[in-house]
């Protein structure tokens, strides 16, 4: 059964076998009549998650998450109450220890909500990533990882968590939607058993593209591999569910929270290696390790302990720089968990292709966000006694030697989040003084942002952000409750433009119906990244009704990398750059000699190399030229006078293999760019 909606902006799926809504006036009997038995319940505790039954052996599970003759005792011993994963939320569930999600009473979309759809100031149009049948309560999408394919930019993946497969056999809680158009549509890869191609995984999603070899890596929690190591499954095409083959990264029982990141710049010393870091819950009570692959997938070295687990260090994301090839993991210090808590941002390096690596940076203590917690897990809602489970994980991004980090942290007084940013001109050693990010003055929450840095130097960074709402409420559309905001640096994060609306819609608080997944779960990370042309984001989204109640979709929405400054939002002082680090005052010295070769300046360019036929080419990008018109130079010898678009293609031709360097200066002056090499 297909999506039903009842208007473009307003969509409501209905789940299979279902029929149509209850009467009106037997809807509200129902609801006083339930209502009623509630608050009875309630009272004697039956809903109250700390006064559930708890056991100490698991002997006969229902759920094939949870090993049989499991001891409950062992949860902190092995970190469990810790790891964000599905099959841990399984077993915290089976022992009593958590609640399962529940359906939420059906509503009727409100008009207040369609009054709030308008076109968003960044982005395009927003694209619901979830195509095909929806059965309750297996509806719940979230927690997604984007990826292009450099060579062909209109090749999109978002892998996200899907629990259609939550009672399938072998288990199946992993997915994935491709576009072949840019983004501006999306189909759920679906196989002839209605399920995804990632047979025994159990979600947490990383999609890399391994440019060398042309091929897609999804790398999950995966059954096959231990029980729940990493591994995943690969193909050269994507849209093809029966091309996608099974491969191994680490055989192990207690992995959480991978990340991925792929080198696929052909300058870089390391191009096409592939890495991907994690939490081992069995060393150290959760040591941080990486492997990475210098085959292209084929095989994958052996672990690099990052940490020792002691204190425990969250893997919050990985990634590279996009011009120099060094590696980045942003980790943080939770600080035991809980509600209040203080958290600080860590910051490891690799400078030789993910061998060895460095503690750069350790940040100072901030208040974690949220406004309560169940269990370890602060949560941003109290909505259900705590809901959407976030320790103010963001996503880190380089380029050139600058680093970037965004992240939540509690606001001033009663205000449950904001987002940061901070940044580092000196590979990750230093950092600035946070910025943040949000600029409303109301004391709604932001949080759970993303960034994504391109090859031109442009950053997006991209959150959740209630302060268009008075309230939330979960699962009901008829209260509006967050919409996707962003801001953007055109420089390399040296200042930013306002921030503005990325989705289309003010979203009604999603509900997490399945009972086999912790009811405080809504996604715990967007990972975002950039395509040649534009800035790819996805999130979970609860616009769409199944049976009435709003759940968790995973919807996706990008931006051009060259568009238009949009319109600031009007301030009294222009807005301030987020580093305290302005360009140093140069000594001073003689008057330089003028000479005809250009010098190298505040221009930022990126290039590579590849073949079309045969014939050699390069994509020069650039950001900061000033003048109507540039100069390129190829080995010293000027090529082409493009205009200043940030954009161009040197055809080569048939010249032998060998090294070009390239350069773009502003015409009639002496301010050019770094000189990037492209091998062929």
């Amino acid at each position: 059964m297909k999506k039903h909606s009842t208007s473009a902006s307003a969509p409501v799926r209905r789940d299979s076998g279902q029929g149509g809504f209850f009467n009106l006036r037997l809807l509200i009997a129902l609801f006083v009549i339930l209502a009623g038995a509630f608050l009875a319940l309630l009272g004697l505790g039956t809903f109250s998650a700390q006064a559930q039954q708890k056991y100490r052996f698991v002997l006969n599970p229902i759920d094939p998450l949870v090993p049989a003759g499991f001891d409950c005792a062992k949860i902190r011993d092995l970190g469990i109450n810790k790891q964000e994963n599905f099959r841990a939320g399984a077993i915290m569930i089976a022992c009593g220890e958590a609640e399962g999600g529940s359906a939420s009473p059906d509503h009727a979309f409100s008009q207040f909500v369609q009054q709030l759809l308008q076109p968003s100031a960044y982005g395009t149009t927003d694209i619901d990533l979830i195509t095909g049948v929806e059965t309750n309560p297996n509806v719940t999408q979230s927690e997604t990882f984007t990826a292009s394919n450099p060579d062909n930019p209109n090749q999109i993946v978002v892998a996200y968590n899907d629990s259609r497969g939550r009672n399938v056999s072998p288990i199946n809680i992993s997915g994935a939607s491709v576009s072949t158009d840019g983004g501006n549509t999306f189909v759920r890869i679906t196989g002839a058993n209605g399920q995804s191609p990632f047979s025994n995984t159990v979600g947490d999603p990383v999609i890399l593209y391994n440019r060398p070899t042309g091929t897609w890596f999804t790398i999950w929690l995966d059954g096959g591999c231990g029980g729940q190591g990493l591994g995943g499954y690969k193909t050269a095409t994507p849209t093809n569910v029966n091309s996608w083959t099974h491969y191994c990264i680490h055989s192990n029982s207690q992995d959480d929270r991978e990340s991925g990141w792929a080198d696929n710049n052909p300058s870089s010393p390391f191009y096409g290696r592939m890495y991907t870091s994690w939490n081992d819950f069995n060393v150290g009570g959760g040591a941080l390790f990486v492997r990475y692959s210098t085959d292209n997938g084929v095989t994958w070295t052996n672990a690099r302990q990052i940490t020792s687990g002691t204190p425990f260090i969250r893997n919050v994301q990985i990634t590279g720089d996009l011009a120099t090839g060094d590696v980045y993991i942003a980790g943080m210090n939770e600080g035991g968990g809980g509600f209040p808590h203080n958290d600080s941002n860590l910051i490891f390096r690799s400078t030789d292709g993910g061998n060895t690596w460095s503690n750069t940076y350790t940040g100072p203590s901030f208040p974690g966000p949220g406004v309560t917690a169940v269990g370890y897990f602060a949560c941003m809602f109290t909505d259900g006694g705590g809901y959407w489970r976030h320790e103010g994980w963001g996503e880190p991004g380089a380029f050139n030697g600058v680093v970037h980090h965004v992240y939540a942290q509690h606001g001033a007084g009663s205000d449950p989040g904001d987002v940061y940013y901070i940044r580092s001109t000196d590979r990750g050693q230093t950092f600035s003084v946070p910025l943040k990010l949000n600029t409303d003055a109301t004391s709604r929450p932001q949080w759970q942002p993303n960034l994504s840095v391109s090859s031109s130097g442009t950053v997006l960074a991209v959150w959740y952000d209630a302060r268009e709402t008075a309230g939330c409420t979960r699962g009901n559309p008829a209260v509006p409750c967050y919409r996707m905001w962003a801001r953007r640096s055109t420089d390399n994060g040296a200042s930013w433009l306002s921030d503005q609306t990325f989705s289309d819609v003010v979203s009604p608080l999603p509900a997490q119906p399945d009972p086999g997944i912790q009811a405080t779960y809504a996604g715990d990370y967007d990972y975002a990244s950039s395509a040649p042309n534009q800035h790819l984001h996805s999130w979970v989204d609860g616009r769409v009704a199944v049976s009435g109640s709003s759940q968790q979709d995973a919807f996706h929405d990008r931006q051009s990398r060259g568009a238009a400054t949009p319109t600031p939002t009007p301030t009294a002082t222009p807005t301030p750059p987020p580093t305290p680090t302005p360009t140093p005052t140069p000594s001073a010295t003689p008057t330089p000699t003028v000479t005809p070769t250009p010098t190298p300046g505040q221009i930022m360019l990126s290039a590579r190399g590849y073949l079309v036929n045969g014939r050699r080419r390069a994509d020069l990008t650039w950001s900061g030229a000033t003048s109507n018109r540039v100069d390129i130079y190829r080995n010293g010898a000027l090529i082409a006078t493009p205009r200043n678009d940030g954009f161009y293609t040197d055809r080569i031709g048939g010249r032998p293999p060998g090294t070009f360097t390239y350069q773009v200066c502003n015409r009639g002056t002496n301010i050019c760019s770094n000189q990037v090499a492209v091998n062929f």
